[in-house]
């Protein structure tokens, strides 16, 4: 019980000591890092070398004081993406839904996972249940395809090296030739579907959503039972989607002609 006592109050520590640089001081050092904490300055070091060894915080070598590292600032830009995203995609999600009167959600990636960060639920009785926040597997899903045929090369191997790849279905896509064929048709076509590749009965649709530099940050995708998103249905939605998935992009920066003088 004392050691994770222990450990609890290491984290609280470390969380107490961060969040110190929200002052305006550039650098601080240890002595007085220990006294805004009321801490000892051993244990302020203690953590301190764990942070430091984790890239929270790095030491100035000409003087000794410490800073924030460069990933906190890549956490921060994580979160102001995030905070982005929902700003941006909200409204479009809404009147998504209103238009097909499917579940509309919004899909980031997150190692071998899409994690749906926004998502509206069908008005219509027969519906799919997906919660905010669940995370399904990169592979078998609209979603993923997306934001998987965007990748760089070098970033898209070091997921599939650690995608599960798991059958789910008999339609799911387990080979990863096969994929990286679906992935290329992806990106020709600016669309994806995953048709009972994850649940029997159950299609979907996704497009990307991009960001000011015209990067895939998320998936804007729309789900639904196959009893009424067969292939015609699919061929009159996907038009739908992708003014959406390009509205929501609007709304964080993109434009297509920045996008066309870039070469995207």
């Amino acid at each position: 019980m004392t050691g994770s006592s222990d450990g609890l109050s290491s984290v609280r520590n470390a969380a107490r000591l961060l969040k110190v640089f929200r002052s305006r001081e550039r650098e601080l050092g240890v002595s007085e890092l220990a006294r805004r904490l009321g801490l000892g300055k051993s244990s302020v070091h203690r953590v301190l070398t764990t942070l430091v060894a984790e890239g929270l915080v790095e030491q100035n070598p000409a003087t000794g004081n410490y800073r924030l590292g460069i990933v906190m600032f890549e956490l921060g830009e994580a979160v102001r993406v995030h905070m982005d995203l929902h700003a941006a995609a909200g409204p479009v999600l809404a009147a998504l839904r209103e238009q097909t009167r499917e579940s509309c959600q919004v899909g980031i990636l997150d190692g071998c996972d899409v994690v749906y960060v926004d998502r509206l639920e069908s008005p219509q009785t027969l519906r799919l249940f997906t919660e905010t926040g669940r995370r399904v597997p990169v592979n078998c899903t609209s979603s993923g395809k997306v934001l998987l045929a965007h990748l760089d090369d070098d970033e898209l191997g070091r997921v599939l090296a650690v995608a599960p790849m798991a059958a789910l279905t008999p339609r799911t896509i387990t080979d990863r030739d096969r994929l990286a064929d679906e992935l290329a048709t992806v990106r020709r076509r600016g669309f994806a579907e995953a048709v009972e590749e994850r649940e029997l009965g159950v299609v979907s649709i996704a497009v990307p959503i991009r960001d000011t530099e015209g990067e895939v940050v998320a998936a804007l995708s729309i789900g639904a039972p196959l009893a009424r998103l067969g292939p015609s249905a699919r061929r009159r939605l996907v038009p739908v989607l992708v003014e959406a998935g390009e509205a929501a992009s609007r709304r964080l920066g993109w434009s297509p002609e920045a996008q066309f003088r870039k070469g995207g």
